[in-house]
């Protein structure tokens, strides 16, 4: 793991990150895109922050996000946010979030999958170009 800043992989860091921010708050009522889409993409946006500033295995990055994500809605399971004292509605109680699904652990699954196969994509189209 070495330290060092990505600029495009920053820029599309902050384009996810707005992408969650109108998710949650213009598309809330849209149920799938709160539900589930929302889920798939935040494990993109942790993926891209994390390569904005450390050069990292994708893969062992990638299975870190899915077990960091399991790990937060295990914590929901358990009611952390409440116990640990957050209000609701503040924005720690918020990023821990509060109820526990199977389904968001499929949610995140699948966007580690998705990061998974664009990165054997991106790794097999520079080995075309080296040959």
């Amino acid at each position: 793991m070495k330290l060092k800043f990505n600029l495009p992989c920053f820029f599309l860091t902050v384009i996810i990150f707005f992408t969650e921010v109108l998710i949650a708050t213009k598309l809330k009522d849209v149920f799938f895109v709160r539900a589930y889409l929302g889920d798939v993409i935040i494990v993109i946006l942790l993926y891209t922050f994390v390569k904005s500033f450390l050069i990292v295995n994708n893969q062992k990055l990638i299975l870190g996000i899915l077990l960091f994500s399991c790990l937060i809605e295990f914590a929901q399971y358990f009611n952390i946010a409440e116990k640990s004292g957050f209000r609701k509605g503040s924005l720690m109680y918020i990023i821990i979030g509060n109820s526990f699904s199977w389904i968001d652990i499929l949610c995140y699954a699948a966007g580690c999958l998705l990061l998974y196969l664009w990165v054997k994509l991106n790794d097999s189209k520079k080995e075309i170009i080296a040959d």
